[in-house]
């Protein structure tokens, strides 16, 4: 399984505020150029569980925090029934800034931003991660993972279980969807309260 290496990136920093901090002055990619903030993440970083998604998009790149468009209000319904808290779980994405036209972040700068990520991981330390979506599975499990294929499967690396499902905007555009995320949160669940 090749994925996201957790923990390599950023050994310098140990602290939640201090990785937040380095990321809002970041200008590694041309990202930064084009939106007007960087989103870093959202709930708590004492979480044992982190979701991860593919990155902001117009909302979130307004009011600087991650799914709280439609496909973020879906989620929220999703954890809720789940018995969550968006409060006591993490909430990130693979890249921190929004790509113009809300379209997927390119290669490279999934590449220049896949640092901040990691060190999110190994300082959070969570015992799940839960992968919303295609990329967020190919940075975090497998480059040639498909969702269609992978989700609702657990993995582990690091002592950290990994379970990917579809993207909460994916089951705005295919009702079909919902079933089985709702399996998926429930084994999420199921798991989470085993910690």
């Amino acid at each position: 399984m090749a994925g996201v290496e957790l923990g390599d990136a950023y050994p310098e920093i140990d602290d939640h505020r201090q990785l937040l901090e380095t990321a809002l002055k970041c200008q590694r990619c041309r990202l930064r150029g084009t939106c007007k903030q960087v989103v870093f993440a959202d709930g708590s970083p004492v979480s044992r569980i982190m979701f991860i998604g593919e990155g902001p998009g117009k909302d979130e790149d307004i009011q600087g925090r991650p799914f709280v468009g439609r496909a973020g209000q879906l989620l929220d319904r999703i954890l809720e029934a789940a018995s969550f808290n968006r409060q006591e779980v993490y909430i990130t994405n693979v890249v921190k800034c929004r790509p113009p036209d809300n379209r997927l972040p390119n290669p490279d700068e999934i590449n220049l931003c896949r640092g901040y990520l990691e060190a999110q991981i190994r300082i959070i330390r969570p015992a799940i991660i839960v992968c919303l979506g295609s990329l967020a599975s190919q940075v975090v499990i497998d480059p040639k993972a498909r969702i269609t294929k992978i989700r609702g499967q657990w993995f582990q690396r690091q002592g950290i279980k990994i379970m990917a499902t579809f993207h909460p905007a994916a089951l705005l555009r295919n009702e079909g969807y919902k079933r089985p995320v709702w399996e998926d949160f429930k084994k999420i669940r199921d798991e989470y309260h085993r910690l």
